[in-house]
């Protein structure tokens, strides 16, 4: 009964979730970085279409890049929380090292 008991916990210790939010992190910052990056890109590409689009064009040319500066902000604000976050679990990971011992 023990172990279907550990078998439903979500994770066995914090130790545990800080280590696999720490491994994960990198990825989910370069990921938002990424996304910028690609909207910036795609954005580019649709401003000399939206100047040679017909009116129907230029409409949904432009609810297209609304769409993508949503996107861009949106990985912006991502990026960010990651940075700031990434300082306080660092600060956390690090403290729980030095209660525990190495």
């Amino acid at each position: 009964m023990g172990e279907e008991r550990e078998k439903v916990l979500p994770l066995r210790t914090l130790h545990d979730f800080l280590l696999d939010i720490e491994r994960e992190w990198d990825r989910f910052r370069t990921g938002s970085l990424l996304s910028m990056m690609t909207t910036a890109i795609l954005i580019l590409f649709f401003i000399p279409r939206l100047l040679r689009e017909r009116p129907f064009g230029r409409i949904s040319t432009l609810i297209l890049i609304a769409a993508l500066l949503y996107n861009a902000y949106l990985a912006y604000r991502q990026h960010s929380f990651y940075r700031r976050w990434e300082k306080r679990l660092g600060l956390l990971i690090h403290l729980e090292e030095e209660l525990l011992g190495d």
